[in-house]
């Protein structure tokens, strides 16, 4: 199994969402967060102080799959937050050891 985090802009996790949707992933966990990269924020003027904004608004979205889907799903992601430009985000893929489905005390990729 896989946990796929991505981190993209936020007006693109409608696009990500459909291109989820339509490789069938179901279930996905969503948080607003704030950071930055290479790009390092950017200033902006306000009331004729310029003052620098380190921490760009962006999405995070985490996602376990099977060892099977995972480089579709990664894909998926890629081609639908992508915009060519700086601050597009970045894809983690790290392995998951063991999931628990609560309610069921499901194991593994049927916790999935």
């Amino acid at each position: 199994m896989k946990l796929i985090i991505a981190i993209i802009k936020p007006f693109k996790l409608e696009e990500v969402k459909e291109a989820l949707a339509e490789i069938g992933i179901e279930g996905m966990t969503v948080t607003e967060v704030k950071g930055f990269g290479r790009q390092k924020g950017h200033t902006e003027i306000y009331r004729g102080s310029e003052y620098t904004v380190d921490f760009l608004p962006k999405v995070k979205i985490e996602i376990a799959v099977s060892d099977e889907v995972a480089g579709k799903t990664v894909d998926a992601i890629v081609k639908a937050a992508k915009t060519g430009k700086i601050g597009d985000g970045k894809v983690f893929v790290l392995s998951i050891e063991d999931a628990i489905r609560i309610r069921t005390d499901e194991r593994g990729e049927s916790a999935v």
